[in-house]
Order: C-alpha cells, then sequence, then structure tokens
C-alpha cells in the first residue's frame, strides 16, 4: 500500500530558521532508515504559500489566483511518498519524522492511503 503523508503547519506560526544543522542530519538519517527499510518513494519540502498559484473551478469557469491566499491559515510545507504494509507502519515512519522536532514547532502529519490504479 501507498501512503502520502502530508507536512500541515499554520502558515503564520512557521518556524522562521526553518531546518537548522541538527534537525537536516537527524532528517537526513531518518530519510536513509526509510530508504534502507524500502519504504521511500519521493519526499521533499514546498516552497512558501506566497509562490502558490490556486485554480478554482466553479460553474463551470476556471479562475486562476496567485498566492498567497489570506483565507488560508494552514499550509502543506512538504510530503513524503512510502509504500507500507499496513497504515500502522504509515503512522509510525510519520511520528519518528515529528518526533525530529524541537518544541518550537507546531505542526501534524496527514496521512492518506493511495488508491491503487485499477
Amino acid at each position: 500500500m501507498r501512503f502520502l503523508l502530508l507536512v500541515r503547519m499554520d502558515a503564520d506560526n512557521a518556524v522562521e530558521a526553518g531546518l537548522d544543522e541538527r534537525l537536516a542530519g537527524e532528517m537526513g538519517k531518518l530519510l536513509e532508515d526509510m530508504t534502507k527499510a524500502g519504504v521511500l518513494l519521493d519526499t521533499g519540502g514546498l516552497r512558501p504559500m506566497d509562490e502558490a498559484t490556486r485554480i478554482q473551478l466553479a460553474n463551470g469557469r476556471q479562475v486562476v489566483t496567485d498566492g498567497p491566499f489570506t483565507e488560508s491559515k494552514e499550509a502543506i510545507g512538504g510530503y513524503c511518498l512510502i509504500q507500507a504494509r499496513a497504515k500502522d507502519e504509515a503512522v509510525e515512519w510519520a511520528s519518528r519524522f515529528l518526533a525530529l522536532h524541537g518544541p518550537e514547532w507546531e505542526m501534524s502529519m496527514e496521512i492518506r492511503q493511495v488508491d491503487e490504479p485499477i
């Protein structure tokens, strides 16, 4: 089963410094563990919301809006696509990721199973 792990954080309270040296090192170790375990398919951080573009469809009409989006408080900061035997395993990897971050971080991880092609 494939799972998409979405890193969610409050855009207004994101840690300004981002990844420090310690966190970058710990993140590298975790990604190495995931690769060795054969679960990591893809991962990446996302650029800030003010660089995003949103396309909305309503009543057959599309509207394109460039960020930042004043109505968006929570943002997806990154993602990880994994291959796991069960949802419990995906939860375990997500928990390990969150545990790397210090008390100054406020974030959550949304875990969504990816539908397999028919």
